[in-house]
């Protein structure tokens, strides 16, 4: 109830005023609590991302937080105004407001949005602007322009299409790198080799001292394997380890080598990353779920469904159902299209053999299906893109089901944290669109149980390794290794008892790096430090690990700040240069020395790709599209926007990227672009959807309603 309604009630109503009243101010406060509620997580994302920037030269410098100085507030005071302008600024432009406000005219009592480029430039620049549009030069660039944004949009306007220009545009990669692997597809190989010697009957060492089996490499503590001899694990995931190590076995078979096998794993992988980003694309560009003949255009209800002249030379051709206005216009579609064609994230993904990229391209296309059920859902109360059909509830189709649930499968395949992801999203459908219930049950959950109960059930049985848990006590370890290293007089007595039986203080501190946690858990074959008593560690000893934790950051609690800061503030500071980037995988030892034949075949233009890359990469400012953190921030800031704007079903998809975040912070390494290339390759997909829903939603005193936009219609 507004004032003006209380008002006017008091006026007529007398004592009746008294209920009303103390409802709109209950009302009003509550709202101004959610507001402000709203507004501090915001700041609390601003907060956490200048924090990490401002930390970032410290830790570049193998320095403290007992540090901190003048330097590093200026640096996180420039980054949280920058971060928290960018948030004000996708809030008001969502709410239809100008950026930088409102001004009032003395003299008029007038306002106009406040601009800060002055009048006089803005005037000059207007009439220099005025004069080329009305030139022969102009116009022939408005005529060009035009043409190539109806063309642009006439060969992307279908699903094959797309698959077309996607696979021309990176044909080049799979043709000449032929396949980009690290250490991971290697140990795949050799946990299925001794696998198979054992299943064909050859005797192999198994739990001994002197003994080094594939699952030491990890390591994966032996109180962990069964009394039966086995030599699979779930390290990496048992599916994708059994398909890769299938796959080089037949190879060795056939050829005497892995390197056949490796690419044509590369170029499977390739056509799986074409078919995901198409099938996305079509989905976000051209919405193909608004069929063509029935988009009306509301604005002109005389025209009826939209169609054109399938060639306007030749009239006796008929005539063509054009794409529904809220399609991406031309604009949009080659910025996405260049982000997955150049951007070196998704260009080396297509054929890098590691479980990272495969799960993104699978998410990707899960992605995609979400935002058709989000659109689809039938709440009216959703931002429908000006299209009333979109308000209109829509089961998916059988074709899309499938789409859906291979993209699920493949995730489970390829990643051990699917399932968290997978059950998420699950438990948030639930909440947000009830109405597709069914396809989240079959599609989401029936696939998670099956797999992840099934991989369960074999580690039980015996049949495979678990991954060990220390896996996920990643940030423990590097606080541990840390204070062990920098100060290890503050380590009580009574924590290294505790720790003794599972680790080796000593060997730790000498391990420890704060970019990765591996070498503290004694992971690698190269210039094994044994820290991680894997050998003779047992349940028991684990018990008591996290006392032991406790104890030792209460004794020295800025050292745990550091160790914590330095595993994963990269994912979050702009300026800080990946750790591993993906060009690693196209140039490294295993690719260009430990193979066959592959390392002969355009040797001098692998390394000159990567070495140009890794060169881009590094340059500041420019270079920063090309990292994986410059999407993982953008990506936060456009949730804290749509917070704010309480767009809490468009939040409910987009969610699991937040937990992807979560799985960058618990991950073994600091910046790892694999761990981000979901993000990135959804990024785009995410900027649209949010372009999209603030022109089809009005903002109006704090209410949501539908309202059409046909400024997003495409030239065709």
């Amino acid at each position: 109830m507004t004032k003006s309604t209380t008002h006017e009630v008091s006026l007529t109503t007398g004592s009746q005023t008294t209920e009303p009243t103390a409802q709109g101010t209950r009302h009003n406060a509550l709202a101004r609590i959610g507001a402000t509620a709203r507004w501090a997580l915001a700041v609390a994302a601003c907060l956490w991302l200048a924090w990490c920037t401002a930390v970032g030269p410290l830790y570049w410098n193998d320095s403290s937080i007992a540090n901190f100085g003048i330097v590093n507030a200026l640096f996180g005071i420039l980054a949280f105004a920058i971060y928290f302008f960018i948030v004000m600024a996708l809030v008001r432009k969502a709410r239809r407001q100008p950026v930088f406000g409102w001004t009032t005219n003395r003299t008029t009592g007038v306002r106009t949005p406040r601009n800060p480029i002055p009048r006089s430039w803005r005037t000059a620049w207007g009439k220099r602007l005025a004069e080329f549009r009305t030139s022969k030069t102009g116009a022939a660039l408005r005529r060009f322009g035009t043409c190539c944004g109806r063309w642009i949009v006439r060969c992307t306007n279908t699903r094959w299409k797309l698959a077309l220009v996607v696979a021309i545009g990176l044909l080049w990669v799979p043709t000449t790198l032929l396949a980009a692997f690290g250490a991971d597809l290697r140990s795949q190989a050799r946990e299925f080799s001794w696998a198979w010697n054992q299943w064909t009957g050859l005797k192999q060492p198994y739990i001994g001292f002197f003994s080094f089996a594939p699952m030491d490499i990890y390591p994966t503590a032996h109180y962990l394997w069964p009394d039966s001899p086995t030599y699979l694990t779930d390290q990496h995931n048992i599916l994708l380890t059994l398909w890769y190590g299938s796959t080089l076995a037949i190879s060795r078979y056939l050829t005497g080598s892995n390197d056949w096998g490796i690419v044509l794993l590369a170029a499977i992988q390739w056509l799986i990353a074409i078919g995901c980003i198409a099938a996305t694309l079509h989905r976000f560009l051209n919405l193909p779920w608004l069929k063509r003949n029935e988009c009306i255009d509301f604005a002109h209800p005389e025209r009826g469904g939209r169609f054109a002249a399938t060639r306007f030379s030749h009239p006796e051709r008929g005539m063509r159902a054009m794409l529904p206005p809220q399609a991406a216009h031309a604009t949009a579609r080659v910025v996405v299209l260049l982000f997955f064609l150049l951007c070196p994230l998704a260009v080396f993904s297509t054929i890098s053999l590691t479980k990272s990229p495969l799960f993104a391209f699978a998410f990707t296309w899960a992605f995609g299906i979400w935002y058709e059920m989000y659109a689809t859902s039938g709440d009216r109360h959703a931002p429908a893109h000006g299209m009333t059909l979109q308000s209109r509830f829509r089961r998916l189709p059988p074709r899309t089901f499938l789409a859906f649930l291979a993209a699920n499968i493949i995730m489970l395949a390829s990643a051990k944290y699917a399932w968290y992801i997978l059950l998420f999203e699950f438990v948030l459908a639930m909440f947000a669109d009830r109405r597709h219930w069914r396809a989240y049950v079959f599609a989401l959950l029936v696939p998670t149980l099956l797999i992840h109960g099934g991989i369960s059930m074999a580690i039980n049985s015996g049949l495979i390794i678990s991954g060990d848990p220390i896996e996920s006590h990643g940030v423990q370890l590097q606080q541990i290794a840390r204070i062990a290293k920098k100060a290890p007089e503050t380590i009580p007595q009574s924590a290294r008892k505790k720790l003794a039986p599972v680790f080796n203080l000593d060997q730790m501190a000498e391990a420890y790096f704060q970019q990765d946690a591996d070498p503290v858990k004694s992971s690698g074959i190269q210039s094994k430090k044994v820290s991680y008593r894997w050998r003779s560690v047992t349940p028991e000893s684990m018990k008591h690990f996290n006392e032991a934790w406790l104890e030792t950051i209460r004794a020295n609690p800025v050292v745990a700040i550091d160790a914590l800061m330095a595993k994963c503030f990269g994912y979050f500071d702009i300026a800080d240069l990946p750790y591993v980037a993906m060009d690693y995988y196209v140039y490294n030892d295993h690719v260009a020395v430990n193979t066959t034949w592959i390392k002969y075949y355009n040797a001098n233009w692998r390394a000159w790709v990567a070495n140009t890359t890794r060169q881009i990469n590094r340059t500041p400012v420019l270079g920063w599209p090309m990292h994986g953190n410059f999407y993982v921030i953008l990506t936060l800031l456009i949730g804290a926007a749509e917070v704010i704007l309480r767009r809490w079903r468009a939040l409910a998809w987009h969610l699991p990227l937040l937990l992807l975040m979560g799985v960058m912070i618990t991950a073994p390494a600091n910046n790892f672009e694999r761990h981000m290339l979901p993000i990135a390759f959804c990024f785009m997909f995410l900027c649209l959807t949010f372009w999209r829903d603030s022109h089809a939603t009005r903002h109006t005193g704090g209410l949501a309603t539908n309202t059409s936009a046909h400024s997003d219609r495409p030239t065709d």
